[in-house]
């Protein structure tokens, strides 16, 4: 989990996975999508002496890494050849 947001009434949170590998990202992002209740119940045991409401857990992939590591291999490429002032 690389984030986590919650609304202000805290009865719901945003929470922002990172998988590794990426390319099993939405595959690991399903199987947690199909237990978010078993999730929820677990969370609900460990904080119902603290929390009022157990919020509901909304799940997102996230790719902030993937966009990282494009980013560095578009950095590390070959730059583009200069614009002549004719091009302009």
């Amino acid at each position: 989990m690389t984030n986590v947001k919650v609304s202000p009434d805290l009865s719901i949170t945003h929470n922002n996975l990172s998988v590794f590998p990426s390319e099993k990202g939405k595959e690991v992002l399903e199987l947690v999508k199909q237990d978010t209740k078993a999730i929820r119940y677990d969370l609900g045991k460990r904080v119902r002496n603290q929390l009022r409401i157990i919020p509901e857990l909304v799940f997102h992939l996230d790719e902030s890494l993937d966009y990282l590591e494009r980013i560095d291999s578009l950095l590390k490429s070959d730059p583009p050849s200069p614009v002549s002032e004719e091009e302009i």
